[in-house]
Order: structure tokens, then C-alpha cells, then sequence
């Protein structure tokens, strides 16, 4: 019996993401929207892929979430995306109502899911979605980290000529302009990054990576990114059904680790068929712990934001 993922959002990132597990065939998806016909008619041309992909799972479109019951995991996606000039946090009150719309009936129907968030400002809806689901903190986990390590590994490859596939590297903290690349960890084939480039240009590399987002979204005018992030969140979906107990940059609900507590902020966690089942503590300099402290006091604003509405 296949595994069944629920995506919430039918617009690029969810989409994609849906199609990305689809092609892969080894769970069934359920991908809402509440605009009439968009998620039929997307889940429909999927579908009719499958003979030439070899995919014999199923998808389904749906306005109305009956269709998401007793998903193993949830992908919450759906929110206003960024326009050029408009940081992830501009969208916090208007987001905070469709993520808790959203999380009200996909908790209600999977009660014993795995929720993904994904919808801007992330760290912040994820504790929203904590807030009306009720969940365990571990099953109530952020797509950021690997997005923003992804990018981070990128350019690093692309400024050494090497693969990506010999960049380690984690970056750390909330979605956005606060996030903490953990340049001593950061190596290439074991090598130290320090060795390899300097501190400047290694400086500019960590502020495209902080960019990334902005980047694309000034280049496309009227979209945001949904390849590289619906790629990872497709990892976070595989390393949760598979139970792989997988070690990736998440964001997580932190409880003492770091010594922050009662927030979620981006870390290291090992993923697994429980969620978030356990933090990662890395040993950080004090630049990069202060960095860490300083990007979850923004998450806190945030949630201060909200509290008040």
C-alpha cells in the first residue's frame, strides 16, 4: 500500500511538488486549491503522465479537503507569494489566515500527519500551524533550511568549478535576510572553506545565498522560486515516508537546544517517519550562535505580530 501525501496550494511550489512525488510514484497525492478547476485540471495532467513515467500512483485534484484524509504527510504551500519589493515578511497577517484556514481541516482529516510549511514567512506560520493543529512540535516542521543550504552550495560549487555533490554545508536560523550559513563547518571534500575562498568573496557568496529568493523573484516580476524549493521539500517528503532518519537543515520548534526555547527556528534535525525526531546540536562560534539568537528574536517579532491581530 503506497504512502499518501497531501499538498495544499496548486500554484507553482505545490504543483511542482506535487508533480515531483507523482513522478516517483511511491504515494499517492491529494493537491488542493480553492480555485474551481485548477487542482482538477493540474492532477488530471499529471495523472495521464503516468504510462510514460512509469508511475502507477494516483492524484486527485480537490477544492474541499475530504480527499486528504489520513495523509501521511501534509505540504502546506498556499499564501500570497512575494511581488518584487516585498519581503517574505510583508505577508505575515494575510498568510497567517490561510495557513490557519488551511491547518484547521488538514489537521482534522490527518490527525496523525506530518505537516510541512512551506508558505511565507515560514518560520512564523509554522508556529502558527503549531498553534491550530494542536500537533507534537515534531510533527509540525518548516521547509527552509535545505533551500537556503541549496543555494548556499550552488554558488560555492559554481565559484570553485566543483560538483555540488562535494559542498557540505548547513545554513542555520530563519527563512530570510537573518539566516546563518555555518562557514566553519563549511567544506569542500573535506577541505575547509577558508582554505579555498576568502573572507570577502565568501562574504558575497553568503549574501547571494541570503538573496536567493529575491533574486529570482525581481527576475521573473510576477512569480517567486519553485523549482529548487519544491525539490526540497520532495526530500523532506522521502526522508519522513522513508524513515530515513536523515540529517537536514529543518525548520523545528526548539525547546532549550541552542539555548533558544519556544520558537522555531532553522537547525540541523534528523527526519524521520515522526517527524522532527530529534535537534541536531552543532558546535557554532559565538558570531555564529549570536547570529542564530539574533535571527530567532526576529521569529518572536513576528509572532508578537500575530498574537496582537
Amino acid at each position: 500500500m503506497r504512502n499518501k501525501v497531501t499538498v495544499v496550494g496548486a500554484g507553482n511550489v505545490g504543483a511542482t511538488t506535487a508533480q515531483r512525488i507523482f513522478d516517483k510514484g511511491y504515494a499517492d497525492v491529494s493537491l488542493v486549491d480553492i480555485v474551481d478547476g485548477l487542482p482538477q485540471g493540474k492532477a488530471l495532467d499529471m495523472l495521464e503522465s503516468g504510462p510514460i513515467l512509469k508511475s502507477d500512483a494516483k492524484i486527485i485534484g480537490s477544492n474541499t479537503y475530504e480527499e486528504t484524509a489520513d495523509s501521511d504527510v501534509v505540504v502546506v504551500t498556499s499564501g500570497l507569494p512575494r511581488k518584487p519589493g516585498m519581503s517574505r515578511d510583508d505577508l505575515l497577517l494575510t498568510n497567517m489566515n490561510i495557513v490557519s484556514s488551511v491547518v484547521k481541516e488538514t489537521s482534522k482529516f490527518s490527525p496523525n500527519s506530518v505537516h510541512i510549511i512551506v508558505t511565507n514567512p515560514l518560520d512564523a506560520m509554522a508556529q502558527q500551524a503549531l498553534k491550530i493543529s494542536g500537533f507534537d512540535a515534531k510533527k509540525v516542521i518548516g521547509m527552509a533550511g535545505i533551500l537556503d543550504t541549496a543555494r548556499y552550495r550552488t554558488f560555492i560549487a559554481q565559484e570553485l568549478n566543483v560538483s555540488v555533490e562535494s559542498v557540505s554545508a548547513y545554513v542555520l536560523g530563519g527563512h530570510g535576510d537573518t539566516m546563518v550559513p555555518v562557514i566553519g563547518s563549511t567544506n569542500v571534500a573535506g577541505t575547509p572553506i577558508s582554505e579555498l575562498i576568502g573572507p570577502k568573496r565568501l562574504e558575497e557568496i553568503v549574501q547571494r545565498a541570503r538573496d536567493g529568493g529575491a533574486e529570482i523573484v525581481n527576475y521573473l516580476k510576477t512569480g517567486s522560486a519553485y523549482y529548487a524549493p519544491s525539490a526540497s521539500i520532495t526530500q523532506m517528503v522521502e526522508a519522513i515516508i522513508f524513515d530515513k532518519k536523515e540529517i537536514l537543515p529543518t525548520t523545528a520548534y526548539l525547546n532549550g537546544q541552542y539555548g533558544i526555547d519556544g520558537v522555531y527556528v532553522g537547525v540541523p534535525v534528523k527526519l524521520g517517519a515522526g517527524g522532527a525526531e530529534q535537534i541536531i546540536e552543532l558546535n557554532l562560534n559565538a558570531k555564529e550562535l549570536k547570529d542564530l539568537h539574533k535571527s530567532a528574536d526576529s521569529v518572536r517579532e513576528l509572532i508578537e505580530v500575530m498574537e496582537r491581530a
